[in-house]
């Protein structure tokens, strides 16, 4: 019988350390009897799409992310439309989705999990052209993935310093929101349509969103007193942050999102440029994923 063959897709700025260690992994844990593989490298932005397609098209069994939620967008993007499975070694700074999906942060027990063969049927969500697997927003989880991009440095310090000075500065928007059809108007702080659980750091966004279930998750934290800051992210921190009283939460298919002055969202924490009104929906187990 044929092996099931695997595409490993690493970014080589994880580091020369970082790739012995996945190398190593692979060769002494994954079940060589079951799968063939090959390690790629991605070259320049967004490669890992064109990476994942080739793999696809080629009859790969499944191509294993090496990374964080940017390096699963690029992967699945590459793969949508095709039935090639992704596979997970979470190296990335927060690994949200790979959390959520409770894939092992330890490399020896992905691999572990890729052994094991176990699939689902993922939903895949879009806000206006741009794919999303974790969670995306247009307010002040926005401003962050773009100041945290621009970092030198990564990890949860930066992250949280970044979070902290930027809260009480963020001034919170009114928006308009259709919700499945209801109209909402709001103003404000974070406005997030989640498929997956969590930004990263097990900070839970959207602590019962479903990945399987054909709904997004929307989470309103409205305009708060600066000083319950704190308080409102250890809730989130304890996935209690729909407890708040500040906080509204939506079940949806459909969500229509808008403001005039409306220019940067983020999606699985990749910030980019957008319209003054976002579309998002979500397309049910659209991909295949390996998971414990």
């Amino acid at each position: 019988m044929s092996k099931k063959h695997l595409v490993f897709i690493v970014n080589p700025k994880s580091g020369v350390e970082r790739e012995k260690e996945i190398q190593q992994a692979i060769d002494k844990h994954l079940d060589h009897n079951v799968y063939s593989h090959e390690l790629l490298h991605t070259e320049y932005a967004k490669h890992g799409i064109e990476l994942a397609r080739t793999a696809a098209n080629n009859g790969a069994y499944a191509v294993v992310a090496v990374g964080g939620d940017g390096s699963l967008n690029d992967i699945v993007r590459g793969l949508q439309g095709t039935d090639t499975a992704l596979a997970i070694i979470p190296k990335g700074s927060g690994n949200g989705m790979a959390r959520t999906l409770s894939i092992p942060l330890d490399v020896n027990k992905a691999i572990e999990i890729i052994n094991e063969g176990k699939a689902i049927h993922m939903d895949i969500a879009y806000a206006n052209e741009h794919l999303f697997i974790s969670n995306a927003g247009v307010a002040f989880d926005a401003l962050i993935s773009k100041k945290f991009s621009k970092s030198l440095r990564r990890g949860f310090a930066v992250y949280s310093w970044l979070v902290t000075k930027y809260m009480w500065l963020y001034k919170e928007r009114h928006f308009t929101m259709n919700i499945d059809g209801k109209e909402i108007a709001e103003r404000a702080f974070i406005i997030n349509v989640a498929n997956g659980q969590q930004f990263g750091y097990n900070f839970k966004i959207a602590p019962n969103a479903s990945w399987t279930d054909g709904l997004l998750d929307v989470v309103v934290i409205r305009r708060f007193p600066k000083i319950l800051g704190g308080l409102l992210a250890l809730r989130i921190a304890q996935g209690k942050i729909l407890q708040s009283r500040y906080v509204q939460h939506f079940r949806a298919k459909k969500i229509v999102v808008s403001n005039p002055q409306l220019k940067l969202m983020q999606t699985d924490g990749d910030a980019h440029d957008c319209s003054n009104t976002i579309e998002f929906r979500v397309e049910p187990g659209k991909q295949k994923v390996i998971v414990p």
